[in-house]
This record gives structure tokens, sequence and C-alpha cells, in this order.
């Protein structure tokens, strides 16, 4: 039985944060995968999506200046596009294997405990007192008949050819993100929530934004409610619904993300976990002193974000490697749902701050701004929180509300005064960035 100082299960952003980290050591180390080395991120997740959103946004945006200097809107050749993604994408995850393997041991196959502090891939044993659990997350699949005629995320990031009506199962990141895309490219949309609204994580106002935006491009919302089933007939496949039925060429079940534990036999090893994913203390470790949880796979109130995943990879380095001892402080993360327009948000949500006497929030109209104007972007909003004279929230709506609430998220993390702010930057101007210093704050 080898053993070794570390054994990382997963090779996700989280574990390859930490995996290079542990490259500058001595240390002995094995990371094991039994999927694409690299993780759902760069392969089949947020960095093809957003390689797709570049064509996206071009072509919505020429679409938007119509009759503004645009005589012709751009188009999108599905097939040129997908072509140029899998060309990019499609030997990462071996490059990623490689880089790793140049540092640790690698092994490609699902693993599994034996016991508190042992692990079995492809029927070898491998033995180690810090175990790493960072195996994130996969798609959900709803319990439904029919339940085999569905698609992930992953299989629309490498879809061949474009069909003619998408017909989305949820109304989340996923859904609305990937809806935008294939609504561009040319197909019908139909997007199916049980839920009153979609994008349930940002406020409902600055949703509404969007979600009439992208009724105006032809794609249809149907809100409360539930799939029954899907059924296949001679051309294409019926949803049906509590509602009503809605034929379609293909479905993508959007429902949701669930933790990647099963095959981890955690009962052996006396790791706890919930519907979440695994329970970790402040140190990110398990009921198992002898193994840990970072990214995705854990159970956590912060957002499932890549860079939230990287962050834990160097706090854990550096927690075992003994340059801390204090317990892991999230710093202010901002998210964004790109979709057109984006929606994103940092800090105290704005929905908590309304009507709380604590804070105090100011919303502004950003379409009167040259840039807005010069896109004919008409959506643009957005609202700052305070609580006294500190800013502790931000929420944007608009073709660039990503980069918008970027510019706040120094001033909500570093604590500092609008004042100071004003005193240490002048930024690019024309641009909200420098709203931001001239006195928006």
């Amino acid at each position: 039985m080898k053993k070794y100082d570390y054994i990382l299960i997963g090779s996700g952003p989280a574990a390859y944060k930490l995996s290079n980290l542990l490259a500058k050591t001595s240390r002995k180390v094995l990371v094991v995968d039994g999927d694409e080395f690299g993780g759902t991120c760069p392969n089949y997740g947020c960095e093809p999506k957003i390689f797709l959103e570049g064509a996206t946004r071009v072509v919505l945006q020429s679409q938007q200046l119509q009759g503004r200097g645009i005589k012709q809107a751009a188009s999108i050749d599905w097939r040129e596009l997908m072509a140029t993604k899998l060309n990019r994408f499609n030997s990462w995850p071996e490059e990623t294997k490689s880089i790793i393997a140049k540092s640790h041991d690698v092994e490609s196959g699902y693993a599994h405990f034996v016991d508190d502090n042992t692990i079995e891939v492809n029927g070898h044993q491998y033995q180690s007192n810090q175990i790493v659990i960072a195996t994130g997350q996969r798609s959900h699949r709803l319990a439904i008949p029919g339940e085999q005629f569905t698609h992930t995320s992953r299989d629309v990031l490498s879809l061949p050819h474009l069909p003619q009506h998408v017909t989305f199962i949820g109304g989340g990141y996923v859904a609305m993100e990937l809806a935008t895309v294939l609504g561009a490219a040319g197909a019908s949309i139909t997007i199916i929530d049980h839920s009153a609204r979609p994008l349930k994580a940002f406020p409902a106002s600055k949703v509404q934004v969007v979600t009439e935006a992208m009724e105006k491009r032809g794609i249809e919302f149907l809100m409360n409610t539930s799939v029954q089933g899907v059924r296949q007939q001679d051309e294409g496949f019926i949803v049906q619904t509590d509602q009503g039925e809605i034929p379609t060429d293909y479905v993508v079940d959007t429902s949701g993300r669930q933790p990647n534990i099963d095959r981890l036999a955690l009962a052996v090893a006396n790791v706890n976990s919930a519907r979440g994913g695994i329970i970790v203390n402040e140190h990110l470790q398990t009921s198992n002193p002898n193994v840990y949880a970072i990214g995705d796979v854990i159970s956590r109130p912060q957002p499932k974000l890549t860079p939230v995943a990287e962050f834990e990879g160097e706090y854990l380095f550096d927690y075992l490697e003994g340059k801390t001892t204090a317990a892991i402080k999230y710093p202010t993360i901002g998210t964004a749902a790109f979709t057109f327009p984006e929606i994103a948000e940092a800090g105290v949500k704005e929905e908590v701050a309304r009507g709380n006497s604590q804070y105090q929030t100011k919303t502004l109209n950003l379409k009167y701004s040259s840039l807005a104007a010069g896109q004919n972007d008409q959506t643009g909003k957005l609202t700052l929180i305070f609580e006294g004279d500190a800013l502790v929230g931000v929420s944007a709506v608009g073709d660039n509300a990503a980069d918008d609430v970027n510019n706040f998220l120094p001033v909500i993390g570093l604590r500092i005064t609008g004042e100071e702010y004003r005193q240490a930057i002048i930024a690019i101007y024309p641009a909200l960035a420098d709203k931001v210093a001239g006195g928006l704050i």
C-alpha cells in the first residue's frame, strides 16, 4: 500500500490550486480523478460557457443597435462556433493531467474510502493522514418518466447541431445563461420553472428586467409550472407539465446541481454530509480529522463559484502547512449571471436591506450615460446599500453589470470610505468606475 503526505480526490479548481501550491514543497501527493482532469469549470462549465458568451454578446448587441448606425445584425454559425470551441477546450483535460503529473502521482479513476485514512482506486489502495475531497458537483436529474430523453448543460456545451426548439427545466443560472446563448444562435426557447420567478438568488426587480428583455427576444417563460414527464414522438419530444404539454426538439434538465459524493463511501470513513454537500468546520475539516473538503462539494452558504473554490484551496494549503491557524474567513464575493442583460451583486443583498432601518439604499438609472446610450442599453440600473457611511452591498442589471459590480468590490471588501476612495483613485473616463470615484459613494 502506497502512503502519501496528501491525497487529493478531484482535480477541479479547488484541488488544482492546492496541488500547484503543494508542488512547491517536497510533499508526496496523489491526485485522483474519475472524470476529466481540471473539473467542471474549464472543461464543461464556466469557461466554455463564457467562451460562447463572447459571440452571443456581439450578436445581441448588434441587434440592439439596429437602426442606430448598425444596418445588419450579426448572426451565429453554430457548427463553426462549436468547432472553434472544441478546438480550444478538447485538449485541456490531458494538458491539466500532464501538468499535475510533473509534480505529483496521478490516477484516473473513482476513489472510495476503505477506512478513515485509506482510499481505493481501480483496485489499488492508498493511504494518507491528510485526504482532501474536492469532487465538486454535477447536474441534478429529475426522477420523472422519460428522464432518459433529457440532457445536461454538459451536453449543450458540446451540442453539434442547433435544435429548432429547446426546453429548459429550471430557471437558475445554468438555464438562463444557456438559454441566452442558444436563443442568440437562433433556437426557440422555453424555460419551465416550478417557482414564481427565475434567478431567485438575485433581486426580484432586476430579474424582471432580465426576463422582460429575454421575452422581447422571443424566449418563453412558464413559471409556477411543474414538469411531470417527457415522452418521445415521431419528431421530437413532448414535455408534460401540470399546465399542459409543450412540443420540443431538445430538453435540458437544469433543475439544479448536487454534490459528487455518492461514489465515495463517506460512511466508511465517518465523514458526515448533508443535502448541500460534505459538512466541514471553520478549518474545512470534516467529522473525520484525517479528511478535509474544499470547493463545490462542501455544504456552505457562500456561492459555489470557481474563485471561492480556489480561495479554499489556498486557505487549506496555508492551514495544513502551518502557515496559519486562523479559521477561514471569506472575502466579499461578487456573483453574476451572464445573461443579456447581465445581473450581478455583492455584499448585503438588496432584498435584505429593503425595509430594514439598519440599511439605506440608493438606486440609479444608468441608461443616461454616453456609454449606455452608445450601446443602446436601456436596462442599466444600480443599487447601492449603505450601513451608515459604509457601502456594504451592491446590485446591478445591464449590459455590463458584472463589471459595474466589480467596481464596488474594493470599497466593500477593504471597508474604505467614499472619500478615501476618491482621494486614492482617478478612474478612466467615461465609465462607471469614473462615476464611483466621482461621488456615487
